[in-house]
């Protein structure tokens, strides 16, 4: 039997819950730029809503076939962006899409108004971001209801891990979510000159790419990293701010001279160059799902050092090696970095998993079917069910 979108009209999908297109700030949007202009070039019409600084008229432009609604909503700021999030639903509402697509549910109460409007919408929920560290109870509080609402309010869900499903299950029922994680990227070559500004040479350093926050344990594995000279480096990616923020400064103070701080590189090329050319990959994250910077490395054939957790447990799978703590890290470290640990077989244990698993051709596909299926009101579950069967069955 054919997918829904080969049997149904192709509906109008408008997307929101990024900054805009195309992709230059995270995940989500990376995400975005590719479900975006694959879904409009088979025939849906894409409308994506763009952040943008200041004040003034909502505007609209073209990107290939994708439409995008410009709206300004003052600075950057965390109620700049929920002004911003009202403003996409108040265009929704207007338009009237027969889908929209919610990535984040960071404001997902706000989707009220669409269901009271009558209008359908899918929400990928992301990590359980309320549990994460750097939020004060007032935040904490916020995310907390809004992923309750967002669960209620939604007419379909997405999981990007089969541990989101669950923890998502103790709220709606299990029918009404669907997961489908991220895609990895396969980088099989890169500019290695572009690593010589960083005065990187292959193979003679480590790769760290993260937000400076303490839930993705950054101090742990620089403390560890400069426990003693290693004679590689440590290259960290990422904005850090010492003067303002404390957590950062401790990262800085507990690191050796080889530990290079690299800033937030936003340049694919440089990254890729980044990725391609480490000794290993050391992803820290303990909150959350399939996170694209991991699948990253691993379609850049990393070998990975990761925070052993059920997240990361499920997407590297055999093929990593885990740590805990500090001196767990520091233990992981000194043997990834000696000759009794076979880096170039972990790699192609990486490589063969992200394209087993995280190929992005079924994300794409599944993605179409679960907003085909709620925009035409058929039988979501019976969506649900075919597309869970692809990742679930490899989640234990």
């Amino acid at each position: 039997m054919g997918s829904l979108h080969d049997i149904c009209s192709y509906p109008h999908l408008a997307l929101m819950g990024i900054r805009g297109l195309p992709a230059a700030h995270g995940g989500f949007e990376a995400f975005a730029e590719r479900l975006a202009p694959f879904l409009a070039a088979q025939g849906w019409k894409v409308t994506v809503y763009c952040q943008e600084d200041g004040e003034g008229a909502i505007t609209e432009s073209m990107w290939g076939k994708v439409h995008r609604v410009h709206i300004p909503s003052g600075r950057d700021t965390p109620v700049d962006s929920m002004r911003f999030d009202w403003s996409c639903i108040t265009h929704a509402k207007r338009i009237r899409p027969d889908v929209t697509l919610i990535l984040g549910y960071n404001t997902a109460s706000f989707a009220a108004r669409l269901r009271l409007a009558g209008l359908r919408t899918v929400i990928n929920m992301d990590g359980i971001e309320w549990s994460r560290a750097k939020w004060g109870p007032m935040a904490k509080a916020w995310l907390y209801l809004n992923e309750r609402m967002g669960c209620w309010l939604g007419n379909h869900l997405v999981a990007d891990h089969p541990e989101i499903a669950k923890h998502l299950a103790s709220r709606v029922s299990s029918h009404k979510i669907t997961t489908i994680p991220y895609g990895a990227v396969e980088v099989s070559e890169a500019n290695v000159s572009l690593l010589n500004h960083l005065n990187l040479s292959p193979r003679q350093y480590v790769t760290l790419i993260a937000r400076p926050e303490p839930e993705n344990s950054i101090l742990e594995v620089v403390q560890a990293f400069s426990a003693r000279k290693r004679g590689v480096k440590l290259v960290v990616l990422g904005k850090y701010m010492p003067q303002t923020c404390a957590f950062h400064a401790e990262v800085i103070r507990a690191a050796s001279d080889e530990v290079v701080f690299a800033g937030a590189i936003y340049d694919s090329a440089v990254v890729e160059a980044l990725r391609l050319n480490c000794l290993f990959y050391i992803h820290g994250h303990r909150v959350g799902g399939t996170n694209p910077s991991l699948l990253e490395a691993m379609g850049a054939g990393n070998a990975v050092l990761a925070h052993d957790n059920p997240f990361n447990r499920w997407v590297v799978d055999k093929g990593a090696m885990y740590f805990r703590d500090r001196a767990t890290c520091l233990v992981a470290i000194e043997q990834m970095l000696s000759d009794h640990v076979d880096l170039a077989a972990m790699r192609e244990t990486s490589l063969r998993r992200a394209r087993e698993m995280f190929d992005w051709a079924p994300v794409l596909d599944a993605y179409t079917n679960v907003l085909q299926s709620v925009a035409h009101s058929s039988q979501t579950a019976q969506a649900s069910r075919r597309t869970d069967s692809i990742w679930t069955q490899h989640s234990s």
